[in-house]
């Protein structure tokens, strides 16, 4: 840590030392460190493989169109069912138990926040731990889909899909509300692993009304965030020396 992180990381210190009702809105940085992928990125692998960039296959249209394609890109490189929970998620549930931080706003599908042990948590693009069947709603666990080969089907024949929001679908309005009334309410926001590139996920930023806002990523965010301390590096990492 250099000398610049370390400044930050004081001055992040003295910032939770004082927070009452914090807000975290976190990335796909934030899992990265659980060994989860990033999928923004298409490597050589990719390209080997798929012949399409995960933007597409993970697109309604797709899904819609090549069902069987979807799922086997989907169980391949979207479900990490043994990662486990990193320091800055076991450090957000201590904070939340010790009554500092009032909601997690994460755009991350994996469950590694209520898994170490976050209780209020928006998960703004889904969880694969969720599905559900098309056509009569019932609901299966992660097992339903991960554990199968091709399409996934309910016994009433439709089929299960998961619980995530694919490009070109909406965000679930409960959720989106929910999450901007906690940033509204937060006496401090802390960004993390997220270089705020994802609209519209990135925007809500926006409805923050309070005079503390923290971003912790490696490399400056895509967008500007005018009067926010900088931190730059991995979040475990910062997170590990609070």
């Amino acid at each position: 840590m250099d000398e610049e992180q370390r400044e930050g990381t004081e001055r992040l210190r003295q910032i939770v030392a004082g927070m009452k009702r914090g807000v975290f809105f976190g990335g796909a940085g934030v899992s990265t460190e659980s060994g989860i992928p990033d999928f923004r990125s298409q490597d050589g692998l990719y390209r080997q493989k798929y012949k399409y960039p995960p933007e597409t296959i993970l697109s309604r249209t797709f899904f819609d169109r090549h069902t069987a394609e979807f799922f086997a890109f989907y169980r391949d490189k979207m479900l990490c069912l043994s990662a486990e929970p990193n320091a800055a998620h076991k450090k957000l549930a201590r904070w939340e138990a010790e009554g500092k931080l009032a909601a997690v706003v994460t755009q991350n599908i994996d469950g590694l926040h209520q898994k170490a042990g976050s209780r209020r948590v928006f998960e703004l693009h889904g969880s694969v731990l969720r599905n559900f069947c098309m056509d009569c709603g019932r609901s299966y666990p992660v097992s339903a889909v991960a554990e199968g080969t091709g399409i996934p089907r309910c016994a009433c024949g439709g089929v299960i899909k998961p619980d995530v929001v694919l490009y070109e679908e909406p965000l679930d309005a409960a959720t989106l509300e929910g999450a901007v009334r906690a940033i509204r309410a937060a006496d401090v926001l802390i960004v993390g692993g997220t270089s705020l590139n994802v609209y519209p996920a990135a925007g809500l930023i926006d409805y923050f009304e309070g005079d503390r806002l923290v971003v912790v990523n490696r490399g400056a965010p895509a967008r500007a965030v005018p009067g926010c301390l900088f931190v730059n590096g991995k979040i475990g990492e910062v997170f590990s020396a609070l």
